[in-house]
């Protein structure tokens, strides 16, 4: 792998990652209006600034994707099948298990963490699989791939998970009415018209401009618009809920430590059972994100329609992002260190 000269952004991403989420708190904190005019800005509960910065974020990343090469991915039928596996069987038991080990006594924090492991990638998963350096291709049809499995199986896991099981076990947990339009919509919003949107760019100036200079000038050009995109959407995701963060400390910290085990752990899983398989750095990147990742705006659009805006189970899935967030990028530099280590072997000095 070639090594790539990083822009400003790129090389203090970090340090701009953290000073973003101080901003939203910040913001949150010493202008109360602000999380009120964010509220405001909002249709059936999604935030209207957060999905633009969410869609913005994607676009690159899926500019970038060549969608006649697509069919090709598909082809990897054990890649698929582990991506599978790990989506919709390691990963919510997974968040289930952990769930009831941390929050058994918070049956509102135990739902809404449920919620989130049903929600499988979709959205950011693309952008931290960019600054980690995996398969872009491998990225957007595996997160495509799980995203119909999302449409077709939701609803049925969230009864499993939320009402089955948890009635079995003797816990208690509130069970969870599903409209099929909810899921749709979400995945419509982050996915689909971002992916219109790329293969619709890429389609219209290859035409018109050629291959030569839309890999060489439009790509370079619209790069850093996701990362800006990212940092404004976390300015305004922290800023929706720092008071929380600040208010509650204590929940945050409960509803954060089974988050993160449940990141590094289907991050670790995923990566190195690609790496059983035979699939190289970029290919295991993609899928260990894409397995480490949720769709944290379809579980708060369920909350939010459910439970209200107000309540605990929409609090936690508004945590998650926050927690998200941090966790990721930290596992952007575990992939890039990781990386490093296999091109060492593979070319030692």
């Amino acid at each position: 792998m070639k090594p790539t000269k990083l822009s400003f952004l790129d090389r203090h991403l970090s340090l701009w990652i953290v000073l973003a989420m101080l901003l939203g708190i910040g913001l949150s904190v010493w202008f109360p209006s602000v999380p009120q005019s964010l509220q405001a800005m909002s249709l059936d509960g999604v935030s209207l600034p957060i999905a633009m910065g969410l869609m913005l974020m994607m676009y690159p990343p899926l500019a970038k994707v060549d969608y006649g090469q697509l069919h090709t991915v598909f082809q990897d039928r054990r890649t698929l099948a582990l991506s599978l596996l790990q989506n919709w069987v390691v990963g919510p038991v997974l968040m289930f298990v952990l769930a009831v080990v941390f929050l058994h006594d918070q049956p509102d924090y135990m739902t809404g963490l449920i919620l989130i492991g049903l929600a499988r990638c979709i959205a950011m998963v693309l952008i931290w699989n960019q600054l980690a350096q995996g398969d872009t291709q491998y990225a957007a049809a595996l997160v495509a791939f799980n995203s119909v499995f999302q449409i077709v199986f939701f609803s049925a896991y969230a009864w499993l998970f939320l009402g089955y099981l948890p009635s079995v076990l003797g816990l208690n947990t509130h069970m969870v009415a599903i409209e099929f339009k909810v899921v749709w919509q979400s995945v419509l919003l982050y996915l689909g018209v971002p992916f219109a949107l790329g293969w619709l760019t890429r389609s219209v100036l290859l035409r018109w401009r050629g291959d030569a200079w839309y890999q060489q000038v439009f790509l370079p050009k619209i790069s850093p618009l996701a990362l800006w995109a990212l940092l404004f959407t976390i300015v305004m995701m922290f800023a929706l809920k720092g008071t929380d963060v600040v208010r509650l400390p204590v929940d945050v910290l409960r509803i954060a430590i089974p988050l993160c085990l449940y990141f590094g752990l289907m991050f670790a899983s995923s990566y190195w059972l690609s790496k059983r398989l035979g699939n190289d750095d970029a290919k295991t990147t993609a899928l260990a994100f894409t397995a480490a990742g949720n769709n944290f705006e379809l579980a708060l659009a369920v909350a939010i329609a459910t439970f209200g805006l107000t309540s605990p189970v929409a609090f936690t899935t508004i945590i998650g992002p926050l927690v998200e967030v941090p966790m990721l990028l930290l596992l952007v530099r575990v992939a890039l260190r990781l990386q490093a280590a296999s091109q060492q072997k593979v070319h030692p000095k």
